[in-house]
């Protein structure tokens, strides 16, 4: 029996009595089923390191990678709450796992470099990173620092070290940036890219679109809204997002890491872009109320950084099909890698003082298709009059 709205508007009603809502009807298709069993052998037998293991898509990497029989999952994180518990889920799921939480920073080389010695990762899955947009909008020098140095530090250890394998997780908003987040993401792939050029280590990166019910994502927010008795809150109502669900991302995650060599960057078929507003009504009726009835919509506008549209490659890549019939791989951009090495000082230089509107220049030079929000572009332009 459903809850009555007046209950959960009172907050009689908890947000989980609220009908539990499946994923996959919210996707409007069926979940992609990838053969992970067939390309998954190489995780057999190896020392498998995986940052930002507390988070939505690291969790879920330490939770796929675990069934593979790993002879080591190292979960690293700097969040300790988040950090014990996928070490205490993975005790119960996994009795027999050989695992070790690492509580660490990946923008502290020092550190890396310790736990690099001491545990002799072969396989990486990079998926640390700041990925909340609005925020990071606020934050340029720490998204530059988390998002860049931290994969730099992190992929430079594993060349050093001879890591078997690298995969960085990327985003779709890497593409033709409009925010800060994107434009780091960009550069991160970037550097993988150059590294790839002279590594024995295998690198490739990963790029998704929105991941359902991740932290931060736009799913658990609208039901903490439905379950409080709305209203949900649209940033516009033609804004559309590509989805996957958490799963989805980190099959492909683990068969791109079976995939990649070269710096390549592999792309999933997410099917049709979603409508946020489409999928906040059908979140309202899944939830066994009616839309514009029991819960109003919203429209806030949309947050600097934001687009209308996200895309999931630029026209100068294009794509290349795989062995996976959803997999594609992106035709790789050349990266310069002195250009890369200058404007990376140059950028360490300009975050060490937090100078921010320096460091978003300086991304903006780095990758010319990104647009920077009016905010950054007002104040590049009065620091420009001010020289």
């Amino acid at each position: 029996i459903l809850p009555g709205l007046m209950e959960i508007a009172s907050g009689k009603v908890a947000l989980d009595q609220v009908r539990e809502v499946r994923i996959e009807d919210l996707l409007g298709r069926k979940p992609v089923k990838l053969h992970v069993e067939e390309i998954a052998g190489y995780l057999k037998g190896e020392r498998v390191l995986i940052t930002g293991a507390g988070g939505s898509i690291g969790s879920e990497l330490c939770r796929q990678v675990a069934k593979f029989e790993p002879e080591l999952l190292l979960l690293l994180g700097r969040g300790e709450n988040s950090i014990y518990e996928i070490d205490q889920e993975l005790k119960i799921s996994f009795p027999l796992l050989h695992k070790t939480p690492v509580i660490a920073d990946v923008r502290d080389r020092a550190r890396l470099e310790q736990i690099f010695i001491e545990y002799h990762p072969t396989v990486i899955f990079h998926a640390a990173a700041h990925k909340h947009v609005p925020l990071m909008e606020g934050a340029p020098d720490e998204a530059v620092k988390n998002n860049i140095f931290g994969t730099k530090n992190v992929a430079e250890l594993a060349d050093k070290y001879g890591v078997k394998r690298f995969v960085l997780i990327s985003t779709d908003k890497a593409v033709n940036p409009t925010s800060v987040m994107g434009t780091t993401k960009r550069v991160a792939e970037m550097v993988i890219q150059y590294m790839a050029s002279k590594s024995q280590t295998k690198f490739c990166a990963v790029r998704f679109g929105n991941v359902l019910g991740s932290r931060g994502s736009v799913i658990p927010l609208f039901q903490h809204q439905i379950s409080r008795g709305g209203p949900v809150t649209v940033t516009h109502p033609e804004m559309v997002r590509f989805f996957m669900t958490i799963p989805e991302a980190v099959s492909l995650v683990i068969q791109a890491g079976a995939m990649g060599n070269k710096g390549e960057i592999f792309i999933l078929d997410m099917g049709e872009p979603v409508k946020i507003v489409d999928l906040a009504n059908d979140l309202i009726r899944l939830s066994g109320l009616v839309p514009g009835k029991d819960i109003q919509i919203n429209y806030c506008g949309i947050r600097p950084g934001e687009k209308l549209y996200e895309e999931i490659l630029t026209s100068e890549e294009g794509t290349n099909a795989t062995r996976h019939e959803r997999i594609y791989v992106g035709k790789p951009n050349g990266v310069n890698p002195e250009r890369l090495q200058e404007d990376l000082t140059f950028l360490e230089k300009w975050v060490s003082v937090a100078n921010r509107v320096k460091v978003v220049e300086k991304l903006n030079q780095m990758v010319p298709k990104y647009t920077p929000s009016k905010k950054w572009l007002e104040e590049m332009t009065a620091a420009g009059k001010d020289e």
